[in-house]
């Protein structure tokens, strides 16, 4: 349930500026945490990506976005003219996730370690941008190891660098509509002279209360819609028929305007002009064994649930079936390996690409392209989309008081979500 926040009442007339924010996306990936910020609205500069097949997606899903292709050393470099090409001089957000292997280990580490070097790539880019917003997005490992130190050392680090306004927040994507129960941290910040005027830990949850669904998306919620049966890989589906969409497939598919997608946008995606069509549901083959295995497993039934004769006992996380009434467990990139934790509901097969997306809360119109291997993959290490949806809204917000600050100092005496006065929701 949402948590409750104390906020004073909301001015009764500010004035925002009509002027579109402006972000730069790191480690996007294929571009799931740019879909929701981008659906959102704000407008993205630039997206810097290594992975060749993660920008081969992204490319096809956002062709007007400048996409940096490239070690993210090599991004605003000392000799580069990036911020000129790019438009960055005054940008609102900085926004990703990098990877932080180092931060896996028990003990004193530092944030030096060569393995948190990713990290320290996003730091420089927020101290050389210093845009006035920072999102940064990591595991909730990285919180609970060595009782919060290596929290406390990325607080430090951006306190050096002018954020010291700077909190970590602990976030679950089911309670933001996601039909799955994925945990994540978002390290926030503002800049220091820019004197946010409010607690920001209790803004961004009071603000983010307002984005929480009062009931979580289940997996049949999300993709009983789509059809049992499956197509090879590269092949497409004619668009399958519902009578009685839920209102997260009215979000994903491509024949309804959903309380956050539209039509319209929805088809600005990967599916372009081309007519309406199911892609991407395919998975990877099963074998005879396996499939006779999985037929033995009730929903929501792990390979502890298995007779003796079927199953050593050993690792019962090996073998999961998806519980139709409840959200999908967590989608990770190591499905391109071995699909076995994430069986479909009734059919006995593992989940499409398709379905992997729609638990991840990719829209229909979003198209993965590259190999099957590349495609679940990628989904596995995205951001939720509707994740970043409320992400981006809460950075709106944080703008606004910004700006309202600027505006009138005196009037802003709360963070508050419950006025529609600052951004529209």
């Amino acid at each position: 349930m949402p948590k409750s926040h104390p906020v004073t009442p909301a001015p009764t007339t500010v004035i925002a500026p009509n002027l579109t924010p402006t972000a730069v996306s790191l480690f996007s990936g294929c571009g799931g945490f740019c879909e929701g910020i981008e659906s959102a609205g704000t407008k993205i500069q630039v997206a810097v990506e290594l992975d060749k097949f993660a920008c081969e997606t992204y490319r096809h899903n956002f062709p007007s976005t400048p996409l940096f292709e490239g070690d993210v050393h090599g991004f605003l470099a000392d000799d580069s003219s990036h911020i000129q090409d790019y438009r960055l001089s005054q940008v609102d957000l900085v926004f990703g996730g990098p990877p932080c292997q180092g931060f896996s280990q028990i003990g004193q580490r530092k944030l030096d370690d060569e393995r948190n070097e990713l990290y320290k790539q996003y730091t420089r880019i927020v101290d050389t941008l210093r845009p006035r917003v920072f999102f940064m997005e990591n595991v909730p490992n990285l919180a609970l190891m060595n009782k919060g130190y290596f929290k406390r050392l990325i607080l430090e680090e951006f306190a050096s660098l002018g954020y010291s306004n700077s909190v970590m927040l602990q976030l679950s994507a089911d309670d933001f509509g996601v039909p799955q129960t994925r945990q994540r941290v978002i390290f926030v910040g503002t800049r220091d002279e820019d004197k946010f005027p409010f607690d920001l830990y209790s803004f961004c949850e009071t603000t983010l209360d307002g984005y929480r669904v009062d009931k979580v998306v289940t997996v049949s919620e999300a993709i009983g819609d789509l059809p049992d049966d499956i197509v090879h890989s590269g092949e497409i589906l004619e668009y399958p028929k519902t009578s009685k969409p839920s209102q997260f497939m009215k979000d994903m598919r491509l024949d309804y305007d959903g309380p956050r997608y539209s039509k319209a946008l929805k088809k600005k995606r990967g599916l372009g002009k081309n007519k309406a069509a199911l892609h991407n549901h395919h998975t990877k083959e099963i074998q005879a064994r396996r499939a006779n295995l999985i037929s033995l497993l009730k929903p929501g039934m792990k390979a502890n649930s298995l007779p003796k004769e079927i199953w050593d006992g050993k690792r019962p996380e090996k073998w999961r079936r998806l519980h139709p009434n409840q959200p999908s467990h967590t989608i990770l990139a190591q499905m391109h390996r071995d699909m076995s934790e994430w069986i479909h509901p009734h059919a006995n097969r593992w989940i499409t690409v398709r379905e992997a997306a729609r638990l991840q809360s990719f829209h229909d119109g979003f198209v993965f392209v590259g190999s099957e291997w590349q495609q679940l993959k990628q989904i596995g290490n995205a951001v939720p989309p509707l994740l970043g949806y409320a992400l981006g809204k809460l950075s709106q917000r944080i703008l606004s008081v910004l700006d309202g600050e600027q505006l009138a100092s005196s009037s802003l005496k709360s963070p508050t979500v419950q006025s529609e006065l600052l951004i529209p929701a």
